[in-house]
């Protein structure tokens, strides 16, 4: 995609969250989202991580190479933070029910911000949008500490 008014091609990693930022302007839905978003990744691994460690290592990897596609920097941070999620695994009491307990009240938490939104979650037109959420929020962090990605 090539945007006339920059003068250069847009990369698809700016084009996804900007997409994605369409149905995130609310300050509230905003607020949600940092909360929940990396409690849900969490909550991912942590329910791959009790079927079985590999599982969840073998999925945190798929994901990363994606993200590398999109960007290495955002791939190295979501790489730290599944670092960290695998880091906690072993201190969390009953992985498996606090995991499913903090998915679903997340995910009610992400529909409520929506609602407020008024608009559709991202991953209802394209399930890419799953794993967007994560770099959306970072890509406002590194923004806000000047850090290209």
């Amino acid at each position: 995609m090539y945007s006339e008014a920059l003068g250069r091609e847009i990369r698809p990693i700016d084009r996804l969250i900007g997409q994605y930022a369409e149905s995130h302007r609310n300050p509230t839905n905003v607020m949600i989202h940092w909360l929940c978003v990396p409690i849900i990744v969490w909550c991912v691994l942590a329910l791959l991580w009790t079927l079985h460690p590999w599982l969840a290592a073998a999925s945190a990897l798929a994901a990363l190479a994606y993200y590398f596609t999109l960007s290495p920097k955002m791939a190295l941070a979501m790489a730290l933070f599944a670092g960290v999620c695998f880091a906690i695994m072993p201190w969390v009491p009953y992985p498996a029910w606090s995991a499913v307990s903090l998915f679903v009240i997340t995910w009610i938490l992400q529909f409520y911000g929506h609602h407020v939104e008024g608009k559709k979650p991202s991953f209802l037109d394209d399930l890419r949008f799953l794993l967007i959420g994560p770099v959306f929020l970072l890509a406002k962090l590194f923004r806000k500490l000047g850090v290209k990605y």
